[in-house]
């Protein structure tokens, strides 16, 4: 009934696991009954990368609106997991300066600007980025709060409070975590008028690639990584075009019109359906 995908601390290999084990109770290959598996046994290109790219995509379609140039635009990404550094190397590869990124170990920061690939190369080698020397060490708490355009919370949830939300200095903020912002940040951050990319949007790349692996498996026909990204960035930016003219007519917050239109959605749905829904 349920189709699991990756989370913090799962890979590739533990949703083959998951294939593995239930493929055998059931006494046949069941691709479909996880997402996020390896290429060879029916999993989807560009799925590890799905949700790190929907924030970047999110994030400049964004940017563009709010008329934020990408190279005089400086971003601090916090959690450089399977999210972080994909949306890292993705702000870098669109002539953004990335001045700020962070894992568990601790936080980096270098105003001159960030080498992604480099960053990316010591986290895979070392797997912690603890001992990085392309930035001064910086706590993670210090970093959401330094000078900054575009921040991405990347990590954990309710790293956004009532407590620093003041401090904060970004004009944009995209969530790339779940829940990185308590509701009382929220509202802080919308009163100074900071534009907040809420979850629900910005991070929805990764299970609508895990649709795309779902649907991929049922047909036995998988497509190429190309396609795979023309169709997330299709989906997820034309979602996102509506909920924000929603938003900008009913005067309302970005989270708030995803979920109006999420119910609204859900409501028609039903209403069409008939009898028994």
């Amino acid at each position: 009934k349920d189709v699991p995908a990756p989370d913090v601390g799962t890979t590739p290999q533990t949703m083959a696991w998951f294939m593995d084990t239930y493929s055998m109770h059931m006494r046949c290959t069941v691709t479909g009954v996880v997402t996020g598996k390896p290429i060879e046994i029916g999993g989807s290109h560009g799925r590890v990368e799905a949700t790190g790219r929907g924030v970047s995509l999110c994030a400049l379609d964004e940017m563009k609106r709010m008329r934020m140039a990408p190279a005089r635009t400086r971003v601090i990404v916090k959690g450089f997991g399977n999210v972080g550094a994909v949306a890292a190397r993705m702000f870098a590869d669109a002539g953004c300066k990335v001045v700020g990124i962070s894992d568990v170990t601790g936080g980096y920061y270098n105003p001159r600007g960030i080498d992604v690939a480099a960053a990316i190369a010591y986290s895979q080698e070392h797997h912690v980025l603890d001992g990085y020397q392309g930035g001064e060490p910086i706590a993670n708490a210090a970093l959401l709060e330094e000078d900054c355009d575009v921040l991405v919370p990347a990590a954990l949830e309710k790293v956004l409070t009532a407590e620093n939300a003041l401090r904060i200095k970004a004009r944009l903020i995209v969530e790339g975590a779940n829940g990185p912002m308590t509701p009382d940040a929220d509202r802080i951050l919308q009163a100074r008028g900071i534009v907040v990319i809420p979850d629900i949007i910005a991070n929805a790349g990764g299970v609508t690639v895990s649709y795309f692996e779902w649907v991929q498996d049922r047909q036995g026909y998988f497509w190429k990584e190309a396609e795979v990204n023309e169709r997330l960035k299709e989906l997820l930016i034309s979602n996102f075009h509506v909920v924000r003219e929603l938003a900008q007519t009913r005067h309302v917050t970005l989270r708030t019109t995803a979920y109006m239109i999420a119910i609204e959605r859900v409501v028609k749905s039903l209403k069409i359906r008939g009898v028994y829904a």
